[in-house]
């Protein structure tokens, strides 16, 4: 499996493009928020284990039969159960500028049409915030870098965005 730390939506890429997962429903989840300051449990990046981390934005993969959450960032098990994944990353009460939000993408759609050209982890100077994967960025040569537009919960695009209860009753449904 390919990974680099601080890049989840290139992990997350490659992830869903697995042969293991070929058969099993698969969607990309977006997480984040207006404010792009979403918390989130029980990840590695924490500064202490049991602190949240505030991300600006987070890409998991969510697969069916049972529904299962793939977070290779998470300390909850790679996979973990995708029920317990949410009740136990995300918290109620925080308020409605921090309540997640979630763009749920079917993964076919994301491969065919997801394009970065990694800028938004470029500091002021040129210079990569955190280093960048080995591989290529991806998406088509001269294609629009579209990763924004993902996470950006309130204009429209590819997937159905939800909030927390919405998403549980998605797995919950399917």
């Amino acid at each position: 499996m390919l990974y680099q730390p601080f890049y989840c939506e290139e992990n997350v890429f490659h992830l869903a493009r697995e042969p293991q997962l070929a058969g099993r429903p698969r969607e990309v989840v977006f997480i984040s928020n207006a404010e792009r300051s979403c918390p989130m449990w029980h990840q590695r990046a924490a500064v202490r284990p049991g602190w949240p981390i505030l991300w600006d934005y987070h890409v998991v993969l969510l697969c069916a039969e049972p529904w299962e959450i793939w977070d290779p960032d998470t300390t909850l098990g790679f996979p973990a159960p995708a029920a317990e994944y949410l009740r136990r990353s995300f918290r109620d009460g925080l308020g409605e500028d921090l309540a997640p939000r979630f763009r749920v993408v079917e993964a076919g759609v994301f491969a065919a049409t997801f394009a970065s050209d990694r800028a938004h982890m470029r500091a002021s100077s040129g210079r990569y915030k955190k280093a960048p994967p080995p591989w290529p960025a991806i998406g088509e040569p001269g294609a629009e870098p579209n990763l924004m537009r993902f996470v950006d919960m309130e204009a429209p695009f590819h997937g159905e965005v939800l909030d927390l209860r919405g998403l549980l009753g998605h797995i919950a449904d399917a």
